[in-house]
């Protein structure tokens, strides 16, 4: 742990929250540009039907209307759509079928909130009022139908991963079989701030810039001049504070290209702000997978082999590869923290005539975790074998690290056993029988659950980072993630703090804007700390180096002879030295610097790591469960995390239970539901979609079992989905518990778990 205050290790305080606890944030919603208008789109009420005509005669006459806009205005000045990069196939081998978004909807709609029409107009309400005046005509038709006529069977692709034979070859051999269907239903993020965008043109620069919240500014950026078709220096991305995005603002979205068309075609500042009601119609969804999984096992309980065939719903589009992602970018995590020789996956993404899948926190992670611990409680039932025993025999033991998966990832340390015996130990898992009786005393069933997790975070990618220092000695950190409400202000001031000895107050940190940060490729999958944390400690460490051979000028001591430690070069052996304040403020006293060197200390640094990391935990939840009225309360929930190094002990746990209560949500109340005959959104307000609140959790015990990894120089693994990546399968576990083992889909609500109570 560090010895500064400030430093690596230590519970600092968020800096961020002053201004955001005063309402001084700078949030899309909160954003005026001169002489802006608004931007309404209209949306299907139907989730498959013929456009058989737009009549915007009458909304283009309404009060303050600028215009009225369909996909043939799109087309006729030239705005380009996006594509998938990965290559797929469908069952027959022929090429992947994919249909991206046009940008509204054309001759056909294929889901409820499918953009159709725009409207712009001088004010909010005016552009509201004139939206309702634009007459569509619809030809309803089936959901039955498939999505797109040229795919009859609604496939899109297939993939695979594993080693089908040897999982085959294990399977013919195996004593015991278990396999069961499970179902991840679809969810919607519910960020804390819709989504929102503004576009600027300037003619003169012949610039775009978009205002707007997202995870990727620089990625976005590269997309947004693509479908614009111009280079990606004539477009700027500014993300500023963010509030919340869980992979669902992660991407240049529809709209982002609606503004930036819009502000150039009209010459004015075009603003779309999403109402909350708007949201689950507007955004694209997450999880929605259902699963086939089996378990192979030899006569002593020893796994020999997994195999698994998953359905994966991708909506009725797939535009980029961020649709395809949750289907398949974390397969790898359904093997587990288990020692499973052989294991082969299928997964077919679907349409359907539903919002598009994408990424969603912990991007197809939690669904695996979830299936495979699932599978393990139920095979440890079916077998009479004890549930926490079968795991154990099945770990992966701390000196077959480096260990290869059976299914891609090769896991470069971790400590397992470990973690899962610091967590049952602390949610007193041996003593359950007791309070067990207690419960049972009062006429309530009482159940526990547990689940090992393991993800993969910091995918192999780059990242960037800049120090800059000004002439009076202060800094500015500039780094290419995105936050958007993690604590990365606080975390990266004290990785400078750590390696460089300043002051928190001396540094400023810069991120979201692409004229002001080089390069980036943002926040997603647990990697900010990871990649763009060890790009500041090799900026920082470039500082260091500049830094000493000023220093040795000035000091007139070799450069060998200078020392640096805590901000302060000093002569080994000696008292005399400068503070790193010092060597920077000389730095621009260029008539003073050694010959050779560039005056000033600015550095920057990229870092792409060889290998992912690999996060891992282990959960334990315990509830009650009232079989009169089938409510489920959380009594406790516990969590033994290995994230390696924690910079900030205090935002970790924070982040921690954040994801743990994103899971519980899942699993007992959280669903986007559609009519099947229909496809009408049944669960498009909080009236209908239900959100956990402070009422209906439980405390959390968070214990800590670091094992850092040696992949970066600060041993940092991720931390950022490690709650939600356990808690669907232990929560769901602990209910299922309860219940004596009764089949139960999530959510657990209180009708199905009052009929599963009354079969049992």
């Amino acid at each position: 742990m560090s010895q500064t205050q400030f430093g690596i290790g230590q519970p600092v305080q968020r800096f961020e929250d002053p201004r955001l606890l005063r309402g001084e944030g700078r949030f899309i919603h909160d954003l005026e540009l001169p002489g802006q208008v608004h931007l309404v789109i209209l949306r299907s009420p139907h989730a498959h039907a013929r456009i058989v005509s737009i009549d915007a005669a009458e909304a283009r006459a309404a009060p303050g209307v600028i215009g009225v806009y369909t996909v043939e205005d799109l087309e006729r000045d030239g705005v380009g759509t996006t594509a998938p990069g990965l290559k797929r196939s469908r069952p027959d081998g022929s090429p992947m079928f994919w249909r991206a978004h046009p940008g509204l909807a054309k001759g056909k709609v294929r889901h409820v909130g499918d953009p159709v029409a725009c409207v712009v107009a001088g004010t909010l309400a005016q552009a509201k009022d004139a939206a309702e005046r634009v007459a569509v005509d619809y030809g309803a038709l089936p959901v039955t139908d498939p999505v797109w006529d040229e795919c009859p069977d609604n496939v899109s692709n297939v993939f695979e991963v594993g080693n089908r034979e040897a999982t085959e070859a294990a399977f013919a051999r195996a004593a015991h079989v278990v396999k069961r269907r499970y179902a991840v239903s679809r969810v919607h993020a519910q960020f804390m701030e819709p989504r929102g965008a503004a576009g600027i043109w300037d003619a003169g620069a012949q610039r775009y810039t978009l205002y707007t919240d997202v995870q990727y500014p620089h990625r976005v950026r590269e997309v947004l001049a693509g479908v614009l078709k111009v280079p990606e220096h004539r477009v700027r991305v500014v993300s500023e504070d963010v509030g919340g995005a869980f992979g669902a603002k992660g991407w240049a979205h529809v709209e982002h290209r609606l503004v930036l068309w819009l502000a150039r075609k009209l010459g004015r500042a075009v603003k779309w702000t999403c109402e909350r009601s708007e949201a689950p119609l507007a955004d694209e969804h997450g999880r929605d997978v259902t699963s086939e999984i089996e378990l192979a096992l030899d006569a002593a309980h020893r796994i020999l082999a997994l195999r698994a065939r998953n359905t994966s719903a991708l909506g009725a589009y797939v535009s980029t590869d961020r649709n395809l992602l949750p289907s398949f970018a974390n397969l790898g995590s359904m093997v587990g923290m288990y020692a499973i020789p052989a294991a082969h996956v299928r997964v077919s993404g679907v349409f359907s005539h539903t919002n598009p899948i994408a990424p969603y926190r912990g991007n197809g992670r939690p669904e695996a975790i979830f299936m495979l611990e699932r599978l393990l409680d139920d095979a440890a039932r079916e077998l009479g074998v004890d549930r926490i025993e079968l795991r154990r025999r099945n770990l992966i033991a701390p000196g077959a690290m480096p260990y290869k998966t059976a299914l891609t990832f090769t896991y470069d340390c971790g400590e397992f056993e470990k973690g899962m015996d610091k967590a049952l130990s602390l949610s007193n898992w041996f003593e359950f029988d007791s309070r067990r009786k207690q419960s049972e005393a009062r006429g309530k069933l009482r159940g526990i659950g547990f689940a090992n997790a393991i993800e993969r975070a910091a995918a192999p990618g780059m990242e960037y980072a800049e120090i800059r220092f000004e002439p009076g000695g202060s800094a500015t950190l500039m780094v290419g993630t995105k936050s958007q409400g993690q604590g990365h202000e606080t975390m990266y001031r004290q990785i400078a703090c750590e390696r460089l000895g300043l002051e928190p107050t001396e540094l400023r940190v810069v991120d979201g804007d692409t004229d002001a940060v080089a390069f980036g490729a943002g926040t997603a999958g647990s990697r900010s700390a990871v990649i763009g944390g060890t790009a500041l400690w090799l900026a920082a460490g470039k500082v260091i180096a500049k830094g000493r051979r000023i220093a040795a000028h000035l000091l007139e001591a070799g450069e060998a002879d200078i020392a640096f430690a805590g901000g302060r070069y000093s002569i080994a052996g000696t008292d005399r030295g400068l503070t790193l304040k010092e060597v920077a403020r000389a730095s621009f006293a260029f008539a003073n610097l050694p010959r050779d060197t560039e005056p000033g200390l600015f550095e920057h640094a990229t870092f792409a790591p060889r290998a992912e990391t690999f996060p891992n935990g282990s959960h334990v939840c315990e509830v009650e469960v009232d079989p009169e009225t089938g409510s489920v309360s959380l009594l406790k929930y516990t969590v033994v995390d290995d994230v390696g190094t924690e910079i900030n002990p205090l935002t970790l746990q924070g982040q921690v239970v954040g994801g743990i209560v994103q899971g519980l949500g899942q699993i007992l109340m959280e669903r986007i539901a559609y009519d099947p005959e229909t496809g009408q959104l049944l669960t498009a307000s909080f009236m209908d979609y239900a959100m956990p609140r402070a009422g209906d959790l439980c405390d959390f015990a968070v214990g800590h079992n670091a094992v850092p990894t040696t992949l970066n120089p600060l041993g940092v693994k991720g931390a950022g989905e490690a709650g939600t990546v356990g808690a669907l399968a232990a929560a769901m576990n602990a209910i299922v518990d309860a219940l004596g083992g009764a089949a139960l889909e999530m959510p657990a609500t209180p009708e199905r778990v009052w009929r599963a109570a009354r079969a049992r």
